[in-house]
């Protein structure tokens, strides 16, 4: 095989269905495949590859590479890449066969009744994978009547622009991987000039098949390419599942001090799992890799561009290119610590070592770059100075950890190699035996499910019904699953090296050695190093150490990460078309900002009116990071430059350790935040921040097929498609019984999971947070969520969360949210005046979400031990798809409360609006919590508690009419719980009673 045929194959994959397949299928007379994919391969130049046809070959293969016009050995790898894509990603469709005869007298059978013919442009009904539920497109308006030579011409211009963009000639030779790339990367993005607003959010949703719209025609055209690829690559023309993962997560992520560590940790860590995914995305393409999907990550655009050589003119749309702030989306991280890809069997094993080798290389250069900084910075010979190249190089040796495994289809034996059929699967099952305990032989997995034992084998439904005979492709459940638990064991012998480390450890994990000019200086105890690198780095470089600070190589590394990173993105921005040099500034909001955020935000809505005194205080250069909502709010307002310099005056006075010049800065910030509020009382400074952590429930068992996000067979069909497959199932039984099994994993689920991730984590969680709330995400990759918030928004942000992850949220479907409407598992969200419609995960999957309220001055590395815990009991005590808050008191002491999503949020909020009241004393809460726990236990006797929490409430708000609706629901909710209820009640009004505090001092707390 030469590289050139493997890009050509790949390519040609990617052509053989045109994208507006289903807006054309049924109408077009020259049928789907003779549009446009015909006319972009001629345009491409594969006509002329095929121009000399074996004349030996039967007359109907010659016909039909003459059509395609593709060689007959690329055309038998994309011809199994198709068969293998449709029928691991489609159900098995029952056909009707009726024997017509044509207008020359020919008998001709058909395969499709007209009762599973879907004319979608009229019906353009999407399912959703997870749920089943449809969405019916033609509600965004996304349709029109545009006829069928339109749409092939704005599909075939779309193509040609990127031919062109790519400056493709007819007389020479293209770059096929290029083309391959650019296709990938941009074929579902119709740009507005070849759109000209007639098919929008739709063109990137099209279904590969009409009668079965729960995946798009991207997912297969993806497939395809990705079994093509393997197929040609492997000298025997065979594929293998490669997953593959690197680790530790939690300790690396965890290892912290303050929230630039927490950023760098959880981005640095996506960006080790880039590094690791590039091999394959190299030698066989991005599509390769099915999850996660890479299509859209800024980090992999920047590879197109910078390493592929794709032109910089195709990402002038794209956010990250729209400017240097530190909202820049290549600031999030993006992506997991694993993948699955489709690899050509006999190189799995040669891969996972390149991927292996390539991570652990960019991170030794990472290091020693990192050296040669901190060795300059304080002021040491860079080159002779070598015995902390020596402790990084040490230290980083293994790391990260890469576990792999490869499982191919070669398990399966085709007994008709030609049709790919008649299947021979005791491989297979021998393979599989060992990890479910059965004797090799016995059925196993997805060998044992109702779904094959239908599948495998053809029916006689005595009716003319029929199925396609399945391939190899049809197991995909099988290998996936032998894949993930050879990984599984893989991980559990992993050998385990000891390094040897001397003296005093890293002041941030407590696990390795810091690094070092002068071995001797590792036996000095803190308080007795005079003149040590660190101390040196302190002085030049105080964001990269703390006074006192002595870090080993992976906590340097993270520490001068954002330093590192942030001038990356600048030279890549500066790259460009416009050649600008960005400078990026400090892009990690502190937790005194964010515990001020609110205050700020409220004092310039009045205005921003600066306390006189103050102007003199604020230094120009020193200015804190915002929140992106703030800052786009007013970001006409001249008192937006104040709002930046107010965090950095206070955090200035405190480090400076004068209480008087504090309390003195302190008096003058509450004088201007003042201004406007129209009250005499004097305001305090909010001293609280808000953190949450929220993360997809059982993503494993989702991965893997779990039942309650499997879908049934027949939920899988257009809505008029079920309509005539339950009028023949009536009559059938087998033919129902098929149609109520439950779907197995395909790769169509774990794209579609991919995607709904990608898009929750890149767009959606940014939007809610970013631009509906005055927070900053710390982390968005996949189901995982870090993000940092004011404590007024926390409450709000989380639920809005939880139902963006699951697309579902009847309360705002009308899109009131600024824009961003959720319903029935998708969300449509306008961008830059463009819909963007995004399949999310369903209302069948769960998030669980904790949340800590602490102190801006609170040590992170105690404030994240709590936030994981508070996480863990939301997924323990709470039963999943529940939150957990726990506030940390300045004072000492802390609150919990867990519960459901959905009634206690909404009672939660209520309450606090009901003690925010001008009528109700702040001693509510305690005079009901001094009565309560006298009282049983709320079970025993629910309309007593009722009727004293109505009495108490009343009370000490005026007659307050919400009194007894609060009472009731309050009672019912602590009657519910499973045990303790009393304890969950006294939880839930103290939690309650500090977040309706206007502020919330250190002294207070």
């Amino acid at each position: 095989m030469t590289h050139e045929l493997l890009w050509q194959t790949k390519l040609a994959a990617r052509l053989h269905d045109p994208a507006e397949k289903a807006l054309v299928l049924l109408r077009d007379p020259a049928g789907h495949e003779n549009g446009t994919s015909r006319a972009l391969r001629r345009l491409l130049g594969f006509d002329r590859l095929a121009e000399n046809i074996d004349p030996d070959n039967d007359e109907a293969l010659v016909r039909t590479l003459f059509k395609k016009g593709l060689p007959l050995e690329m055309y038998r790898h994309i011809q199994r890449a198709d068969w293998w894509a449709a029928a691991a990603d489609r159900p098995q469709f029952p056909l009707q066969e009726i024997t017509v005869t044509t207008k020359s007298g020919e008998q001709k059978t058909l395969a499709v009744a007209n009762w599973a013919q879907v004319r979608w442009a009229k019906n353009p009904v999407l399912v959703h994978p997870l749920t089943g539920a449809q969405y019916d497109l033609g509600q965004h308006g996304g349709l029109s009547d545009t006829d069928i030579a339109d749409i092939k011409q704005r599909s075939f211009d779309h193509f040609s622009r990127l031919v062109a963009a790519l400056g493709a000639k007819e007389e020479t030779s293209p770059d096929w991987r290029k083309l391959l790339l650019a296709f990938w990367r941009f074929g579902p993005e119709l740009t507005e000039e070849a759109d000209n607003g007639k098919l929008g959010a739709l063109w990137g949703l099209l279904p590969a098949d009409t009668r079965i719209p729960d995946h798009s025609i991207w997912d297969h055209l993806d497939l395809t390419s990705a079994f093509a690829g393997a197929f040609v690559a492997d000298p025997q023309g065979e594929v293998a599942l490669l997953a593959l993962s690197i680790g530790p997560v939690q300790p690396f992520i965890a290892a912290a001090r303050k929230m630039d560590d927490l950023w760098a940790g959880s981005h640095l860590l996506s960006r080790l799992a880039w590094e690791v995914m590039q091999p394959v995305c190299e030698r066989l393409g991005p599509d390769a890799i099915l999850f996660p999907r890479l299509r859209g990550i800024p980090q992999v655009d920047l590879w197109l561009r910078d390493r592929m050589g794709l032109p910089d003119s195709l990402f002038a749309d794209s956010d990250w290119m729209q400017g240097g702030a530190d909202a820049n989306p290549l600031f999030s991280a993006a992506l997991p610590n694993r993948f699955v890809a489709v690899v050509p069997a006999r190189q799995g094993k040669d891969i996972a070592e390149a991927c292996t080798r390539a991570v652990r290389q960019w991170l030794n250069d990472l290091g020693r770059d990192v050296v040669s900084r901190l060795l300059h910075a304080g002021g040491y010979d860079v080159e002779a100075t070598t015995t902390p190249y020596e402790q990084m190089k040490a230290q980083l040796a293994g790391f990260p950890e890469v576990h792999w495994a490869s499982v191919p289809f070669a398990l399966i034996k085709p007994g008709n190699p030609d049709k790919q059929t008649d299947l021979d699967i005791g491989g297979l099952s021998e393979a599989m035996a060992p990890f479910f305990g059965v004797e090799p032989g016995q059925p196993c997995g997805f060998l044992a499910t109702p779904a094959w034992q239908v599948l495998q084998k053809e029916i006689d439904w005595n009716d003319g019904t029929t199925f396609f005979v399945p391939n190899p492709g049809v197991l995909y459940p099988a290998v996936y699953d032998l894949a993930e638990r050879v990984l599984a064991a893989a991980k559990a012998v992993r050998p385990f090296e000891q390094i040897k480390q001397e003296g005093w450890r890293d002041s941030l994990s407590g696990e390795a050695e810091w690094l070092t000019t002068d071995r001797s200086q590792l036996t000095q105890p803190a308080g007795q190093r005079q003149d040590t690198l660190w101390t040196r780095v302190a002085k030049a470089k105080p964001a990269w150490a703390k006074e006192g600070e002595h870090l080993g190589a992976l906590s340097a590394i993270k520490r001068l990460w954002p330093t590192v990173f942030a001038e990356e993105v600048g030279r890549a921005l500066a790259a460009g078309e416009k050649g600008e040099k960005k400078d990026i500034g400090r892009f990690v909001v502190s937790t005194h900002t964010m515990a001020l955020a609110y205050q700020l935000d409220q004092w310039l809505e009045r205005g921003g009116l600066t306390a006189e005194g103050l102007s003199n205080r604020l230094k120009p250069a020193e200015t804190a990071a915002l929140p992106r909502r703030l800052v786009r709010r007013h970001a006409a307002n001249p008192a937006l430059a104040d709002a930046k310099r107010i965090p950095a005056l206070l955090d200035d006075a405190r480090d400076a350790e004068d209480d008087k010049a504090y309390e003195n800065a302190k008096r003058l910030v509450e004088a201007t935040l003042a201004h406007g509020r129209g009250s005499k009382d004097k305001i305090r400074l909010e001293t609280y921040y808000a953190l949450l952590m929220m993360d997809g429930d059982r993503m494993g068992a989702i991965l893997s097929g779990d039942e309650k996000t499997a879908i049934l067979f027949r939920a899988s069909f257009h809505p008029q498609v079920q309509k005539g497959f339950d009028q023949r199932a009536a009559q059938q039984p087998l033919l129902r019984q098929y149609g109520d099994q439950k779907r197995p994993i395909s790769p169509n689920r774990h794209l579609a999971i991919s995607g709904a991730l990608n898009d929750f984590s890149q767009t959606v969680v940014r939007h809610v947070v970013e631009e509906e709330h005055l927070g900053r995400v710390i982390y968005a990759g996949g189901d995982d969520v870090l993000a940092m918030l004011p404590v007024a928004d926390l409450l709000s942000c989380m639920q809005r969360l939880r139902h963006a992850y699951s697309g579902v949220d009847s309360d705002h479907e009308g899109g009131v949210w600024q824009g961003l409407t959720l319903q029935q598992g998708f969300a449509a969200l306008k961008k830059r005046q463009r819909l963007q419609v995004m399949r999310m995960m369903g209302e069948h999957a769960t998030a669980s979400c904790g949340a800590i309220i602490a102190h801006h001055q609170a040590p992170l590395s105690a404030v994240l031990r709590e936030l994981r815990s508070a996480e863990k009991r939301a997924k323990g005590e709470g039963g999943r798809d529940a939150f957990s808050i726990t506030v940390l008191k300045r004072s000492g002491g802390a609150l919990y409360l867990t519960a459901q999503w959905g009634e206690p949020v909404a009672l939660l909020n209520e309450l606090i609006a009901f003690l925010r009241a001008e009528d109700t004393s702040r001693r509510a809460v305690y005079h009901t919590l001094e009565w309560l726990r006298d009282l049983p236990e709320p079970q025993s006797n629910p309309e007593m508690l009722e009727r004293l929490l109505a009495y108490q409430l009343a009370r000490q708000s005026g007659s307050d009419p919400r009194a007894a609706s609060l009472a009731q629901r309050l009672a019912r909710l602590a009657a519910a719980q499973p045990h303790n209820g009393r304890q969950w009640l006294e939880n839930f009004l103290t939690v309650a009673e500090f977040l309706a505090r206007e502020t919330r001092s250190g002294g207070q707390a």
